[in-house]
């Protein structure tokens, strides 16, 4: 590898990538704008690597005190994506994040900006993770993040939560008569988070403050179908 320059993060501004992904390699994949900073500062650098820190914002896409769940920082050495990984790269984004002709990666014909890529793909060399969630501050190995699989419920994370807390507060409610001595009747229950382990909920506004609470599925849910069932015996179980 070339020399490593290192760069504060807020020198790349505050453009998002269009997507992104995650290679087998666990190397990060970025779509951005081709006139971002990141895209002209990696340009620049030619052969070059430049030490980069992503970091990423995970937020309850419901209303709930205190919504950001956790974050997650990615260090690593941030490259433009070149030759012939362009169409693995791209094909790896259209399949797990479609972003239709983005993906073209057209190239500008508005002058002065003739011939810059519209769009420019970043391979992000992670180095080193730091995770601050729900579950407790920590650092993870690059090699974990490499072998990991998304949760099968993380596309449908969002409409499930918000239908919960439309459509079933006051079975979410119920949940409480699983909590034993941290007694919960009377308050409010929001679903935070859903993964195919389990549920979490916060309660809030009674004698007992705010806490959250984690629900366990019976077993690991792989699809909707499972889901359900695992839902429908935590809701039995609740009410029995």
């Amino acid at each position: 590898m070339g020399a490593r320059d290192s760069h504060d993060a807020e020198e790349f501004g505050t453009g998002l990538p269009v997507a992104r992904t995650v290679t087998p390699d666990g190397d990060v994949i970025l779509l951005v704008s081709g006139e971002s900073t990141a895209a002209r500062a990696a340009a620049h650098a030619q052969d070059d690597d430049i030490t980069a820190v992503i970091e990423i914002t995970d937020v309850a896409p419901v209303s709930v005190p205190h919504r950001i769940r956790g974050r997650a920082w990615l260090a690593g050495w941030l490259t433009p994506v070149r030759g012939d990984d362009r169409a693995a790269c791209a094909a790896l984004l259209a399949e797990r994040q479609p972003v239709g002709e983005l993906l073209g990666m057209r190239e500008s014909l508005d002058p002065p900006h003739a011939g810059r890529p519209a769009w420019m793909m970043l391979r992000l060399e992670v180095g080193e993770i730091s995770v601050d969630d729900l579950w407790g501050a920590e650092h993870v190995d690059p090699d974990d993040l490499a072998a990991a699989e998304p949760d099968p419920m993380v596309a449908h994370e969002t409409e499930l939560l918000q239908h919960l807390h439309a459509a079933h507060g006051d079975r979410l409610g119920e949940l409480c008569g699983l909590l034993g001595a941290r007694e919960a009747r009377g308050m409010t229950a929001v679903p935070l988070s859903l993964d195919r382990l389990g549920l979490r909920v916060r309660f809030t506004g009674g004698a007992a403050g705010s806490f959250d609470a984690r629900f366990d599925f019976p077993e690991p849910v792989a699809d909707i179908c499972g889901l359900r069932r695992a839902m429908h015996s935590l809701f039995s179980a609740a009410s029995y």
